[in-house]
């Protein structure tokens, strides 16, 4: 068995490469949004024309992006979602929503404190995970069958 996983959320920590080298030997195959934070938010202006407000900017992006996102969760067998402890991330919301209509398997990866906040978004996943390490174990149980240590 082959897993096509996305890995969407928050872009400013390392948790994508801990997931990917704690599942290094597994047929796994990962994708994400680009983490390259200037060039998600000026990829629509750079590519469609400057706007001079930042709503229309923004929303030039978020269009572009959008057309990533929505091939890589559509692909995709599993739908990772980090929700990161100091930015807002709306968009990660809107992406393990959208995972979630399309009949996804959702994991969640979020820190106690966004308990309260997310108990929705959770309550639409198979799992919600503490660790990058959590999700990779999930991810080799569901390849091999094996539990961790």
């Amino acid at each position: 068995m082959m897993l096509n996983v996305y890995l969407s959320g928050e872009i400013h920590t390392d948790w994508r490469a801990e997931i990917e080298a704690a599942c290094e030997g597994l047929d796994v195959a990962f994708s994400a949004p680009v983490t390259d934070h200037a060039a998600s938010d000026d990829c629509g202006v750079d590519i469609l024309g400057a706007e001079e407000n930042k709503y229309w900017h923004d929303h030039k992006g978020a269009m572009v992006n959008a057309i990533r996102t929505r091939k890589g969760i559509a692909d995709a067998d599993v739908v990772v979602v980090r929700f990161g402890e100091k930015y807002k991330q709306w968009n990660a919301a809107f992406d393990a929503g959208y995972a979630a209509a399309l009949g996804k398997s959702l994991i969640i990866l979020q820190q106690p404190e966004h308990d309260h906040a997310l108990k929705e978004v959770d309550a639409a996943a198979l799992a919600m995970c503490r660790t990058p390490a959590q999700v990779a174990q999930i991810l080799r149980y569901v390849l091999t069958g094996a539990l961790p240590g």
